[in-house]
């Protein structure tokens, strides 16, 4: 197709100015979104009015965390799918484990990942895509499912009493840009090394200032801690001196090995019931390879229904900041009509989304809760870790319609899968390069 130039001329304004000016409700909306935030003004009121938090199955009896100013959902989302074993465990109502503990973890071996990446690419020329890539997101808080059941599996958890949070694990900009800049010195001087061994000193320098910077900001992580507490019922319990790994084994009834991640991609390039990977995504290098099946999302809700039915919460990836309205704590996939109010259409499905990069895995969260109309869902119970101020109690409500349109990704149980899903689980993956959007960090 060859097209000329289309420059915006005076004529053109002018049309566009009395088209404007020629339907009376444009200068109603005009008047409204100019004082009111356009989420307040195409909001739909029916669907509020229609969505109540009661649920047929509920799962949550505890308090809601918060992140704070930090990217670590995926963190926050897998600990307390944790943590409710854990409390039945503990005889207890309420218990966090330690975010700021596999969080010190998962940043000193994102570091030896990103410089592991850097040697391998060393050779490639400087605006390479990949390399580019690596260099332009370096650091970030974001993870997925795979990424945490890997730091958990080498590392353990601890209660959060034995690593608390500090000013750097809840507000982690500081800290981030300081590393972000050592690793990019450090991929300077590895791409400019003349020799293996220049390579390794490098390697061991960084390494050693990353940890220095860690400790600095997020403490020392714990080798072994003394364990004891009072339960609910007011007795007293002492486990004596247990590692983090100990700790995982004696009081953590979910059992990573048996998860496996699941995805609903719809493009037409990404066929349904096939294994993918992405390149260079991952925290740990001897760890087990980002790895997903993309299957139906029909196929997500059954099994997240299945789980949540059986006592089980569902870890789970989605868009966050499509059709959210925080403070209600409500989603929906028609609950903004701003179609009605820019007299225009604004909608994509969901494969268009992402081939168009309007839409990516942005926000992990733990689902606890669902509303069956028979064995059709409804809505879902969602606890966020933005805090308690919001929605009920820091716990939202997701209506079914926004689950097929936003939600990407869940972790579940892999014997819980059909027999054929199975099987697929151990076919060779198809690698996505590093920037499609299903490599995305929540």
């Amino acid at each position: 197709m060859t097209v000329s130039p289309t420059p915006l001329t005076e004529q053109d304004v002018e049309l566009l100015r009395k088209e404007f000016d020629a339907r009376p409700v444009n200068r109603l909306f005009q008047n409204a979104v100019t004082t009111s935030p356009i989420t307040k003004v195409a909001l739909d009121r029916s669907i509020v009015t229609a969505t109540d938090r009661s649920m047929s199955h509920r799962l949550d009896k505890w308090s809601a965390t918060s992140q704070e100013k930090s990217g670590r959902c995926w963190m926050f989302a897998g600990l307390n799918l944790l943590r409710a074993g854990v409390m039945e465990a503990l005889g207890v109502k309420d218990f966090e484990l330690s975010q700021n503990y596999p969080f010190f973890w998962d940043k000193l071996e994102r570091c030896n990942y990103f410089l592991e990446s850097m040697v391998q690419l060393a050779d490639c020329p400087a605006d390479d895509r990949t390399l580019s890539w690596l260099l332009q997101d370096v650091m970030g808080d974001g993870g997925q499912w795979n990424m945490f059941a890997a730091v958990v599996r080498k590392y353990g958890v601890v209660p959060k009493s034995v690593m608390p949070e500090t000013d750097s694990s809840s507000n982690t900009a500081a800290m981030n840009k300081n590393l972000r800049t050592l690793l990019r010195r450090a991929a300077h001087d590895i791409r400019t090394a003349t020799s293996d061994e220049a390579v390794h000193e490098i390697r061991a320098r960084v390494m050693s200032a990353a940890y220095r910077i860690l400790a600095i900001h997020l403490g020392t992580p714990p080798a072994d801690f003394q364990w004891q507490w009072t339960d609910d019922a007011g007795d007293f319990h002492r486990d004596g001196t247990l590692t983090p790994a100990q700790f995982r084994d004696r009081y953590v009834s979910v059992d990573l090995d048996d998860y496996v991640c699941l995805v609903d991609d719809p493009r037409p390039s990404s066929p349904r019931g096939r294994t993918f990977t992405v390149d260079r995504l991952g925290n740990i290098v001897d760890g087990a390879p980002v790895r997903y099946l993309n299957v139906p999302a029909e196929t997500l809700k059954s099994l997240a229904v299945q789980a949540i039915s059986a006592g089980e919460p569902v870890w789970f990836g989605c868009d966050v900041g499509q059709m959210m309205e925080r403070d209600l704590g409500i989603w929906d996939a028609a609950l903004y009509d701003f179609d009605g109010v820019y007299d225009t259409t604004l909608a994509l499905d969901k494969a268009e989304r992402l081939q168009l990069h309007e839409t990516m895995m942005t926000h992990a969260m733990l689902l606890t809760g669902v509303d069956l109309d028979g064995s059709t869902p409804r809505k879902w119970r969602v606890e966020n870790s933005w805090g308690d101020d919001k929605a009920d109690k820091g716990f939202y409500t997701m209506n079914d319609s926004w689950f097929g349109e936003y939600v990407f990704e869940i972790a579940a149980p892999r014997d819980r899968l059909p027999a054929q899903l199975q099987a697929a689980l151990d076919t060779e993956p198809i690698v996505l390069p590093a920037w499609d959007p299903m490599g995305s960090l929540a």
